[in-house]
């Protein structure tokens, strides 16, 4: 697995994980960290989790996994 492939899938589990927080108890994680929903650096937060989980969506598509033999 390359490395983007693991900065992606930790970002796509954060973001899975804030929206469980926000659909069970009505708690946004990232706004609260980082000042409110439209606090700069929560939009870019809301921004790489989902760039992260389009480039996940290339998991499922690819034939073998990357690995490197020795």
């Amino acid at each position: 697995m390359m490395i983007m492939d693991r900065i992606a899938l930790a970002l796509a589990i954060i973001g899975g994980l804030n929206w469980g927080c926000v659909g069970l108890f009505r708690f946004d994680v990232v706004a609260y960290l980082f000042g409110g929903q439209t606090a700069t650096v929560s939009r870019v937060i809301y921004t790489l989790v989902g760039l992260a989980a389009i480039w996940c969506v290339s998991l499922l598509f690819r034939s073998e996994p990357d690995t490197i033999e020795d």
